[in-house]
């Protein structure tokens, strides 16, 4: 596993233990529907810092949204509906037939 795929994988054993028993009460309370103004908020973050043309806080607010993608991730695995893996497996595979 690369550099990217060790940092994305140790975000999600984080994720996965704050949501995990004895984790964070918070995390652990989240639903898809509660996370939702979460990620919209993030993304409109995103945007500000990438019309403000300011790296750092791109990079800041790429990670705010990275974690609500794992986050989401983490819920549906949970329920059994899919992965992480699935979510990037899934666009690369869109990404190659297009």
């Amino acid at each position: 596993m690369g550099k990217i795929g060790q940092a994305v994988e140790a975000l999600a054993q984080v994720v996965a233990r704050l949501r995990g028993p004895g984790g964070c009460p918070w995390d652990r309370a989240q639903t898809h529907l509660t996370l939702m103004p979460y990620l919209l908020e993030e993304a409109y973050e995103l945007a500000q810092a990438l019309q403000d043309g300011a790296p750092n806080k791109i990079q800041e607010e790429l990670g705010d949204l990275l974690l609500q993608v794992v986050l989401h991730a983490q819920l549906a695995a949970e329920q059994g509906h899919f992965d992480l893996a699935q979510v990037a497996d899934q666009i690369r595979e869109k990404l190659v037939r297009r």
